[in-house]
């Protein structure tokens, strides 16, 4: 299994961060099928204030840049990210990469 995680800002506005939490309770099943499809396990987003972490566990085999750019040509791929763009204050047709920023690994304890 392979991790990845990255940050990202969203608008510094309470109510637009309320929004993003909740289409996040509500992420369309063929979002989450897509992921799946392309090699992600798992995926989960933790919020402090206006900053998002998302740590992301995919298969052996998933290669970022190949695999997210083939998610973003999945059904309905790109309107999910144009929906939460809005909440991110960045352009809705920017890639994924253009808006999260992925982290290097500093420490692990084993």
């Amino acid at each position: 299994m392979k991790r990845y995680c990255q940050m990202l800002e969203l608008v510094n506005d309470k109510e637009m961060i309320e929004k993003y939490v909740e289409a996040h309770a509500h992420v369309w099943p063929e979002v989450m099928q897509g992921q799946h499809e392309v090699g992600i396990l798992d995926m989960q987003i933790y919020r402090h204030g206006n900053k998002v972490f998302m740590i992301c566990d995919t298969v052996d085999e998933f290669d970022w840049e190949r695999d997210m750019a083939r998610l973003s040509t999945l059904p309905r791929q790109a309107e999910w990210e144009a929906h939460v763009a809005q909440f991110q204050g960045c352009d809705p047709n920017a890639p994924s990469a253009a808006k999260w920023h992925l982290m290097d690994k500093l420490f692990q304890l084993e």
